[in-house]
Order: C-alpha cells, then structure tokens, then sequence
C-alpha cells in the first residue's frame, strides 16, 4: 500500500474534533478503504489491527490495542462540519458503525456517507483535494500538529496560506471552546507546538504571523517551505504545469473582468445563473466569484474553455 491520505479540500478545513489516537484511526480507515473498497458499504466493513496500527505510527502494540479499544468508545460519537458550495452546513458522523473484536486486536468500520464521498469520490483533479504520505505525521504526538499540517498542505505549490480567522481556525484544529481561551495560551499550547513537531518530524518547516485587529488577534498567516524539494512526493510530474493557486494568485483585476464576461456567455455556466439576471449582472457576479480561491479552481475548467491559459512566463489571454 502506498500509504496515501487522501482528503478533499472541504474535509481539510471542517470543523472537527479529533483526539490523537482516533485522528490516526480515520488515516488508516481512508488509507485502507481507498485501496481495498472496503468500509463503504455495511456488507465489508474495514478491518483495522493493532499490528497495522502500531508499525504505522512507531507505538508499541499494546498501546495500539488501547487506541482501538478506545475508538469503540470515542470515535463513533464524533463528528465534523463542512461548508457546501451553496454555504450550507453538513453535520456528519466520521463512521456509522464500530465492532471492536475483544482480544483480537482488531476492529471493523464502516465510513458513513458523507465520509466516503469526501475521500474516495474525487475526480482525479489534483486541486480540489489534499494529500501526504502518512509517515509526515506518523511521529507527531499532538493532534493539533496533524492538523496544521493537512491545513498547510492545502496551499503547497505557493507554500503560503491566507489568514486563517483566528476562531474558526480553533475550531478547525479541534480546540474547545473553554481551552486555551487566551491567545497567549493557544499560541504556547497549541500553535507553537505543532510548528515544532511539523519541523522536526515533517517534510516540511514552518512559521507564522499573528494579524491584528485593533489591539486583538484575529488570525494567522503560515509559510513553510519543503526541507528537500526534490522529496516533494506531492510535486506535479509536469514541473512546467502551474497550479491554480499559482494562477489564482496572478490572475490581474482586467483579466478576472474579461474573463468573467465572456464565461457569462458560455452555456456550461448557465447553472450558476440567478433568475432573469442579465449577462452583465452575471458577469459581475461571476468576477466577483473569481476573488475566492475555491471559487476559482471550481470555474478554472471553464475559464481553460474560453482562452484563459497562462504560460509560466507570463499570463496569456487567448481569444
């Protein structure tokens, strides 16, 4: 097995709650039920075992047998929230059922539905989920550290993230709303160290800065680089390819205008129209969905449709 974690973009930024051991058992549920079928349907549940858990995660097999005990008990309760395209909320169990074989050492799982469509129905293009190899976490003994670094590997072609609001980025790396309440606090506890354990353990090393509003920290900005980039196991084969962050990022005011009008006219986009809105008032919409970054990758093939090809040299407007 390759050993790939797998996860779209939405599941990387939910709302989730995870503690170490049951984080540890969703990367091997979606490692082993991406490469064996099993675990999405309740007639062939996914077979987790201590061995598998302790030779993934360098513990002894006795404390994987407690993290899979643990897990009937835990992991069956928790939940996440992710945001929808149209904004709405989705609350969603992470498995639907658990049965811990006593004395075994062994545990079988199936994923509920939502679960399973944010880590197996992807459509093969690479900017519209997250993946790593597990060994990059395999050692982190924080479940925040696991966390910060699927967050940052979002944005690994420009290894820079946008600011990340401070309260809905606690929530995202799974702190309760009593924990750590002062930032202090959260930075020493939680921030500072999981930088520390993704630089020593990860492929990558970190930093970040805290952004204020008034005298108030409202967010986060993260850089990292790879520590060798030639080990970069998530590179594009094609180096010449650019990604879309990288697109996104160039993408100029007049272009973004030009571009939106004429997708305002191409058929394939008339599921994103409102009502009787003219071209000119979807026009303006769709450039103003062109400053989002999700929004962007989610229109980048229509944009290829109607000229839109930049060069790494330098953005080319065809057409």
């Amino acid at each position: 097995m390759t050993d790939l974690v797998v996860k779209s973009n939405k599941l990387v930024q939910a709302l989730q709650s995870l503690t170490l051991s049951e984080a540890r058992l969703i990367q091997l549920a979606i490692i082993d039920a991406r490469e064996t079928g099993k675990g999405l349907t309740p007639k062939h549940p996914l077979e987790l075992n201590a061995a598998r858990y302790a030779e993934a995660f360098n513990v002894s097999l006795d404390a994987a047998y407690l993290s899979l005990a643990e897990a009937e008990e835990t992991l069956f309760k928790r939940q996440f929230t992710i945001e929808n395209d149209d904004g709405s909320i989705t609350k969603s169990r992470w498995i639907q059922d658990a049965n811990y074989k006593k004395g075994e050492g062994r545990i079988l799982l199936t994923l509920t539905r939502v679960l399973i469509d944010q880590v197996t129905k992807l459509d093969g293009f690479r900017i519209y989920f997250t993946s790593y190899h597990l060994k990059q976490t395999a050692n982190f003994k924080s479940i925040y550290a696991v966390r910060l670094y699927e967050l940052l590997k979002q944005w690994k072609s420009i290894k820079k993230t946008p600011m990340f609001p401070l309260e809905k980025f606690r929530e995202q790396l799974g702190v309760g709303i009593n924990e750590y309440s002062r930032v202090e606090a959260f930075k020493r506890r939680v921030v500072d160290v999981a930088i520390q354990q993704i630089n020593e353990f990860s492929d990558i090393t970190a930093e970040y800065q805290q952004h204020k509003k008034g005298r108030s920290v409202s967010g986060f900005t993260f850089i990292f680089k790879y520590k060798n980039e030639n080990e970069n196991d998530d590179k594009p084969k094609n180096s010449r390819e650019q990604s879309p962050e990288q697109l996104f990022s160039k993408m100029t005011d007049t272009q973004r205008h030009l571009f939106a009008n004429k997708l305002s006219q191409l058929p394939d986009m008339s599921k994103y129209s409102q009502g009787t809105e003219s071209f000119q008032q979807f026009a303006v919409r769709i450039s103003e969905m062109l400053q989002d970054l999700e929004r962007f990758k989610e229109l980048y093939p229509y944009l290829k449709k109607v000229g839109y090809a930049p060069s790494n040299k330098k953005d080319t407007m065809n057409g």
